[in-house]
């Protein structure tokens, strides 16, 4: 288990998912477009296509 998992799960899920969205924040920005796609697709998983072309026609 990775320190990242391993202090996410000792915090409640909620907690877990706000003080995940602030690395994020930071993170994401020094990310190429390139990473933020691989990012984004890891995060979806296999379905990450049907849910990324979902989202472009919003």
């Amino acid at each position: 288990m990775s320190e990242i998992e391993k202090v996410l799960s000792g915090l409640d899920p909620q907690d877990a998912a706000d003080q995940a969205a602030i690395a994020l924040k930071q993170l994401l920005p020094l990310l190429g477009e390139e990473g933020r796609t691989r990012f984004i697709m890891n995060l979806l998983g296999e379905t990450g296509e049907d849910k990324i072309s979902s989202m472009v026609h919003l």
